[in-house]
């Protein structure tokens, strides 16, 4: 259903965007803006620009940007109107829907927001049945043996799945929702051999609802409590639109806020472990859900922190099969250490056997940078064989060159030699070894994928000839920048900017279709009586509008204020005489203009002699250059250059 104007209007005057990007990315200050590595591609140094004053966001590197609501869209995937419900919950808006919805506007709703609404009445009807006679005799003992309180029960939205065929299925086509739909959220399964027949796929266990960052259900893992080997101990939900396992880490949503406070994120293996954790008060912990580690799962994680602390259980053989994951983490470009708890014990276990204070003490004092880890672990197996040494330096050296930053990998190079008794020299050599061959796979595979004539390439290449048409967009490009963020200026005591450049490039017509585009609405809000600023063209439902918009308004450098207020060091703005930055702009764009113009009537005239027309063509078009440089001879005196013919 469609959402009020009132609804979304409240929505865009309520939200901030610093509070919006913060739960997903963490800001720091600098100047008069916040800054972060881009949640939306991998980077070393932020380029991912936040504007308090102005509630936009952009990057410099890929190009994202937008407002609060476009940021939840592009950060969750989502559409205008889930992005508007998720940050109306957020601000404690109540949501208006439009009235007289059409039966097809009904249907037609967003099929993601259905699998969202059947996912939240599973979760639920899941917490109901921990109150049904079976669920408190079986799944609410089960979470009372472990500790498990009635808040973190309630917080993780625990829950329970009734031991019946069909329990869940018959509760949600009561409550009038479709059979299709709970198909398409992994909730039912059909029976093989039989289109008529439909059962629940989670029956007698014990449920842990899995959310998305926002906070909604996605899906669910289930724990059986008998000790039935036929069953597998844990069943999970199957991959559907809004649930992808690789993408998405247990306890994020509950996590996000303490791995950004902390600047760290502990990695455990499943549910149980997050949720003890929990319980000792240590709160920025996630879980893989027993899955091997993903390069998305890592870059959710980097959303919020540059460090990990991987959570092992006391088993070294386990461990080594699974040190992949740490390479992957290193490769993210995060840094790592590692814990090991005690033979037989893992992060749950040992949290409630002794409990959270001891618990915390040990994280603390057995963290170990993943150099150091990795050695110790295979130091015994190694011990003095030489083969097997020489595996341990070929291993760690592996992991090393993962490191993006070569700063740190000259640290880790470093310590690595002193732990394992050699020299750096031997260390970097066997780095350099893995650089070269990485080099000559790529070399080899950008062969294969673009292949080209040996001979060819040996040929001198041709020189590209200017674009007078890029030379006019970024021209374009210049005069609109002007005109929205200074339109609404004063150029003189009777006369607006807008006004005045608008006068002067009235006959000019705009090539790049975007800045056309964009000069159309601030020609057609004029018409009704607006006078544009900024915050006018952020409202517009045109995304590609409201994205160029940002890009023109905003800047990567500041000069800081301290210049002026401190060091009493003053600088040449380009608003304090905007008369003359406009002038000039509007002149630049007039020469880049007759510049290509020049370049045409050339052409003419070439083609006109090598077609042997009559002189009088030849003449009438020597006419129109002769014209038209006179013009660019004025404009240059204008600008103050000397040209010559």
């Amino acid at each position: 259903m469609a959402i009020s104007r009132t609804t979304t209007d409240k929505v865009r005057d309520r939200v901030d965007i610093e509070e919006v990007v913060g739960d997903y990315v963490p800001l720091k200050k600098k100047g008069q803006n916040l800054w972060a590595c881009c949640p939306f591609h991998n980077e070393k140094s932020p380029s991912f620009s936040v504007s308090p004053a102005k509630q936009i966001y952009k990057c410099f590197g890929c190009g994202k940007a937008g407002d609060p609501i476009q940021f939840v869209m592009d950060i969750e995937g989502i559409g205008f109107n889930e992005a508007i419900r998720q940050l109306a919950g957020k601000y404690g808006i109540e949501i208006e829907e439009e009235k007289h919805v059409t039966p097809e506007e009904v249907q037609a709703y967003n099929e993601r927001e259905s699998l969202y609404i059947i996912l939240n009445f599973a979760k639920e009807f899941f917490a109901q049945n921990l109150q049904s006679e079976e669920g408190r005799a079986i799944g609410l003992s089960y979470f009372k043996e472990r500790g498990f309180t009635p808040e973190i029960i309630e917080k993780f939205d625990l829950g329970y799945a009734l031991d019946g065929w069909d329990h869940l299925l018959k509760a949600a086509l009561k409550a009038g929702h479709s059979r299709e739909l709970l198909m398409k959220a992994g909730l039912i399964l059909q029976k093989e051999g039989d289109a008529s027949r439909f059962y629940d796929r989670f029956r007698g266990r014990v449920t842990f609802s899995i959310h998305n960052l926002g906070g909604k259900a996605i899906g669910f893992g289930a724990r059986i409590l008998t000790q039935d080997k036929k069953q597998p101990k844990y069943i999970n939900s199957p991959e559907t639109e809004v649930y992808h396992k690789s993408d998405i880490l247990y306890g994020i949503f509950q996590a996000k806020k303490s791995i950004r406070e902390k600047d760290n994120c502990y990695l455990v293996e499943g549910y149980t472990d997050v949720i003890s954790l929990h319980l000792a008060g240590i709160e920025n912990v996630v879980a893989s859900s027993g899955t091997s580690l993903t390069e998305n799962q890592i870059k959710l994680i980097k959303r919020f922190t540059d460090n990990i602390t991987v959570l092992y259980d006391g088993d070294a053989a386990g461990i080594r099969a699974s040190l992949r994951g740490i390479d992957l983490i290193l490769e993210g470009g995060l840094n790592v250490k590692a814990v090991v708890f005690p033979e037989g014990e893992d992060p749950d276990s040992y949290a409630r056997k002794v409990g959270a204070s001891a618990f915390s003490t040990y994280l603390k004092e057995k963290a170990q940078d993943f150099i150091s880890f990795k050695i110790g672990l295979h130091a015994e197996v190694a011990g003095e064989d030489p083969i097997k040494q020489a595996e341990l330096i070929k291993q760690v050296v592996q992991s090393i060159s993962k490191i993006p930053d070569p700063v740190i990998r000259t640290v880790y190079v470093r310590q690595s030699a002193g732990l394992l008794g050699i020299d750096e020299e031997i260390i970097q050599a066997e780095l350099n070894k893995i650089y070269l061959k990485s080099q000559k796979d790529q070399y080899f595979k950008e062969q294969r994928d673009n292949p080209s004539d040996f001979v060819e390439d040996l040929l001198p290449t041709k020189e590209v000839p200017t674009s007078f048409s890029r030379l006019i967009e970024l021209q374009e490009r210049e005069m609109l920048r002007l005109l929205v963020n200074y339109g609404f200026e004063m150029v003189s005591e009777e006369l607006h900017v807008c006004q005045y450049l608008l006068q002067e490039t009235e006959e000019l017509q705009f090539q790049t279709p975007v800045y056309a585009k964009i000069l159309e609405v601030y020609k057609a809000a004029l018409m009704d009586g607006i006078l544009p600023q900024p915050e006018y063209f952020l409202q517009h439902p045109d995304i590609e509008v409201k994205r160029e918009v940002i890009h023109l308004i905003t800047r990567k450098y500041e000069l800081s204020t301290l210049w002026e207020s401190r060091f009493q060091i003053f600088t040449h703005h380009e608003a304090d005489d905007l008369a003359k930055t406009v002038y000039d702009s509007i002149l630049h764009l007039k020469k880049k203009v007759i510049k290509n113009m020049l370049e045409e009537a050339k052409a003419k005239i070439k083609e006109a002699e090598i077609e042997k027309a009559n002189a009088e063509v030849i003449t009438e078009r020597i006419s129109v250059y002769m014209e038209l440089k006179k013009y660019q001879v004025e404009i240059d005196k204008q600008l103050g250059i000397v040209i010559s013919f």
